[in-house]
């Protein structure tokens, strides 16, 4: 039999699966995620005082116009800034299919400090008054809030499950963060009196929950 086929005639070329196009940012969109990025860099790199325009500008390699014409200056900059990281926050909270309420919360406290030890820089921005403006965008507290909420959620389903005391899961949830931030802001800073900071913050977690327990 001939390599032709069968019949004589020409051999088909064989189908090939169409290539996968992956989405395509415009050119606006690439050079607002290239000022981000730069931003982030000059941020851990030099601190907070150090974002400016000119800076970020510089080290994205654009205009220093490209920035007031993304963001309208330093502060829309900034704002990208903080919602980037209290998205991380958020996502380090949220629950990782913990069915007991004790280990949901134990876990929730751990992922909160590696955050901030992983994204020192970015977790001061997002706590200290170094990089904020006087009033920080409403966009930007509404994803501050749904870290908090994320806290609230695991406060009810311990509740709920009754192996939390039945209280205001806002004012447990509220307790819980300002007890977690003053640890790891401590440990940032430097001004922990321990020898092992890690075994600390997990006694800590586990004097919350004794305490919290119904």
């Amino acid at each position: 039999m001939s390599a032709t086929g069968r019949r004589g005639g020409a051999t088909r070329p064989a189908r090939t699966a169409p290539a996968r196009t992956k989405p395509v940012r415009t050119p606006s969109q690439d050079v607002e995620v290239a000022l981000i990025d730069a931003a982030e860099r000059v941020l851990v790199r030099d601190g907070p005082d150090a974002v400016t325009v000119r800076a970020v500008a510089v080290e994205a390699g654009v205009a220093p116009m490209g920035v007031y014409n993304r963001f309208g200056g330093k502060d829309g900059l900034v704002d990208e800034l903080l919602k980037r990281g209290f998205t991380g926050l958020r996502d380090a909270l949220i629950a990782r299919g913990e069915i007991d309420p004790g280990e949901r919360l134990f876990g929730a406290g751990l992922r909160y400090r590696e955050f901030a030890l992983s994204n020192r820089a970015h977790y001061l921005a997002m706590f200290d008054d170094a990089i904020h403006q006087d009033v920080t965008a409403p966009e930007v507290m509404l994803i501050a809030r749904a870290s908090f909420d994320e806290l609230v959620g695991h406060v009810r389903y311990g509740m709920a499950a009754g192996a939390l005391a039945e209280h205001d899961p806002q004012e447990v949830a509220q307790q819980i963060w300002s007890t977690v931030h003053g640890a790891v802001q401590l440990e940032i800073k430097g001004m922990l009196l321990v020898p092992d900071p890690d075994r600390s913050y997990r006694d800590l977690l586990g004097m919350l929950l004794r305490g919290l327990r119904a």
